[in-house]
C-alpha cells in the first residue's frame, strides 16, 4: 500500500512546469464558465472562474498546495486569506507543508466579526508577531486580499507576500504594488482562456 507521504513526495518531486500543465487542465475543466456574470468587485464579465471548483478538487487542491509551498518566502510562518475562497488554500498548504516537514499555521479572515464568543475577525492559531502569506484563488481588483491584509496587520502580523492561483488582469497587481507587498500568481487569465479555446 502506498503511504500518504509517498504520494506527497512523488508530487513534490515533479517539475513545476508539469504540475502547472496538469493544474491548468483541471482549472479549465472544473472552473471556467462562459456567460454573463457579476464579479465580487461589482464588475460585469462574460466569463467566470469559479476557483473553488478547483481548490476543493482533491487533485487540484494538492497541486496548488505544492506549487504555493514552492513560492512561499522563507520567513513566512502562516498562510490564510478571506473566507471562504482562501479556506481550502490555507488548509491545504498548511497540511501538505506539515507532511513535507514545514510547519505553517493556517488562518481564515472573516468577512465580518464573529457575532458571539470572542467576536474575532481571524480564525486559527495565528500569533501576532508572525509573517504571513495571503492566499487567493482568483484576483480581480485585489479588494478581498486588501481586506485580509488590513485585518492581519491590525492583528499585529506582517504580510510578506500575496499568492493567487489566477490573476484576471483587472487591477490586482496595481493594488498590491501600492500596498508595497510582493505578489505572484500561477496563471494569467489569458493562459486560462487560451487553454479553454484549445480544449
Amino acid at each position: 500500500m502506498i503511504t500518504t507521504n509517498q504520494l506527497i513526495n512523488t508530487l513534490w518531486q515533479k517539475e513545476t512546469k508539469d504540475l502547472k500543465e496538469r493544474l491548468l487542465t483541471i482549472l479549465v475543466k472544473q472552473s471556467f464558465k462562459e456567460g454573463k456574470f457579476i464579479l465580487a468587485s461589482g464588475k460585469e464579465s462574460n466569463f467566470y472562474l469559479d476557483g473553488k471548483m478547483t481548490t476543493l478538487d482533491a487533485e487540484g487542491g494538492a497541486i496548488i498546495s505544492i506549487l504555493f509551498l514552492r513560492m512561499l518566502k522563507e520567513n513566512v510562518s502562516a498562510v490564510g486569506g478571506i473566507s471562504v475562497g482562501a479556506d481550502p488554500l490555507s488548509s491545504g498548504v498548511s497540511q501538505i507543508g506539515y507532511l513535507l516537514g514545514k510547519k505553517l499555521t493556517a488562518f481564515y479572515v472573516r468577512k465580518e466579526p464573529k457575532k458571539h464568543g470572542t467576536s474575532k475577525w481571524i480564525e486559527g492559531p495565528l500569533k501576532s508577531d508572525e509573517t504571513v502569506s495571503i492566499l487567493e484563488d482568483v484576483v480581480t481588483t485585489g479588494g478581498s486580499s486588501q481586506k485580509a491584509v488590513e485585518r492581519v496587520m491590525e492583528f499585529g502580523c506582517k504580510v510578506g507576500q500575496i499568492l493567487a492561483v489566477v490573476d484576471r488582469n483587472e487591477g490586482g497587481r496595481e493594488t498590491f504594488k501600492k500596498l508595497g507587498i510582493d505578489y505572484n500568481f500561477l496563471f494569467d487569465i489569458n493562459e486560462v482562456i487560451e487553454r479553454y479555446k484549445i480544449m
